[in-house]
């Protein structure tokens, strides 16, 4: 039997079950023994003094790279799930793009074991949607179900072939899993590195149009349209693909979506000098399409936020605009940046931005988690919402360092971590 966890003193906010005031938690056995005003602690138990703190369903991250195999040098799985965990995040799930890609049975194997020997974050694979990603032959999705897969997607790039993501989307719903998919119209996108516009007009750079992502978006709706399948359109960037995604939702189709901290805030001004740190796919865009998504985000057109955690070593940044990688280290700035872009403004509630980070992920894909309800894994995070920090990138506990806002002040801090009611990462107040 695991040892019993008593959390006292603290601000309970559990979207799922409505709540937003003083509560108590008993953990037993992994999971929520009891929640309530008042709870006396157990013989035995462990005590967490909460007081001052909010404490929530730990953060479930749809969309993370965590490199391994072939990428060991950026991150590793067992960096990355503790990355997950310093970011409040308790369940990641991680893409297959790695090298070679998570295809066969084997490698989904090799990601779930990886991850439940880190100790940190719970780390869910993700399947290759293709055999090699390369867009040609479907995998043996059963297989790969079996194994351990959460979902599919050809992430790092998109699913262009259309009969074959009409296939993908039918052949899923045997298995009642998702195809996460990277909406990307790659002729229309060829050659791009960032936001078409007049910054990479000034820049000298090929600009990506934002009808490279709503077309693909549009194409996969209508898919889903006709298959009933579940399409999960992952890192939601531009204003076209929000009313590509706001007439699914009003004929009720089975779209879901996600949209990253960075995009919510962040525009393609901070590419200006020929910053690779700001060099991401879909790209950072304008200031128009900001306040898109993050509106979409507000009503519901988008579901949830999710990272793309993209880790890449230094000397990858440091090439040639053109020649850089894409990708923005984003798990441990992920709830700051939200707060800074969503809560501070009044956009949304600290209620309102845990459900994104946690509720809603685990609803639209099925999960147990992102709950404190009783009997729910004991998945939670403690929170310092209204502590201010810098970020540091040397700091990150991930292995990469890659990120446009080093040096920024934002708020919301993340004290502590527990994965099936043990403590997986813990932080005092000022650190």
């Amino acid at each position: 039997m695991s040892e019993r966890v008593w959390i006292h003193g603290g601000r309970v906010v559990d979207p799922s079950q409505g709540l937003d005031g003083p509560a108590d938690l008993i953990i037993e056995d992994g999971r929520i023994a009891d929640i309530g005003g008042g709870l006396e602690a157990p013989a035995d138990a462990v005590s967490i003094d909460a007081s001052g703190l909010v404490v929530a369903p730990g953060f479930i991250d749809l969309h993370v790279h965590f490199r391994e195999p072939g990428g060991e040098h950026k991150e590793t799985i067992a960096s990355g799930a503790h990355a997950a965990v310093a970011g409040g995040f308790t369940t990641v799930w991680a893409m297959p793009n790695t090298d070679p890609p998570i295809d066969d049975p084997a490698a989904v194997g090799f990601v779930k074991a990886a991850g439940e020997a880190a100790g940190g974050a719970r780390v869910m694979p993700i399947g290759a949607a293709t055999i090699g990603q390369k867009g040609e032959q479907m995998t043996e999705i059963g297989e790969l179900v079996a194994a351990g897969a959460v979902a599919v997607s050809d992430d790092g790039g998109p699913v262009a072939n259309s009969g074959l993501m009409r296939r993908l989307l039918e052949y899923t719903q045997s298995f009642g899993i998702a195809v996460l998919q990277h909406s990307e119209d790659i002729q229309l996108a060829l050659g791009a590195v960032m936001n078409e516009g007049p910054v990479a007009t000034a820049l000298g750079l090929r600009g990506m149009p934002n009808c490279a992502e709503a077309v693909m978006v549009a194409r996969d709706a209508m898919l889903s349209e006709l298959t009933g399948g579940h399409l999960h359109v992952c890192h939601v960037s531009a204003r076209q693909s929000v009313e590509q995604l706001r007439l699914a939702r009003d004929k009720g189709l089975r779209v879901t979506s996600e949209v990253t901290p960075h995009h919510l805030i962040l525009t393609d001004e901070l590419v200006r000098g020929y910053n690779t740190e700001a060099k991401v796919n879909p790209p950072l865009r304008t200031a128009a399409d900001v306040e898109a998504v993050r509106q979409a985000l507000v009503d519901g057109v988008i579901d949830v936020i999710a990272t793309d955690h993209a880790p890449h070593h230094y000397e990858e940044k440091e090439r040639e605009f053109d020649d850089a990688p894409f990708g923005i280290n984003g798990l441990e700035t992920a709830f700051g940046l939200s707060m800074k872009a969503l809560v501070e403004p009044g956009h949304l509630t600290l209620s309102d931005l845990i459900d994104r980070m946690s509720c809603r992920p685990a609803r639209i894909m099925g999960l147990a988690s992102g709950s404190l309800r009783r009997e729910a894994p004991a998945d939670i995070v403690l929170l310092a919402p209204d502590e201010s920090w810098t970020v540091e990138p040397t700091q990150f506990v991930s292995k990469s360092r890659n990120t446009p806002i080093a040096g920024w002040n934002l708020p919301g801090r993340i004290r502590r971590t527990l994965v099936a009611g043990a403590t997986r990462f813990e932080r005092e107040a000022g650190e």
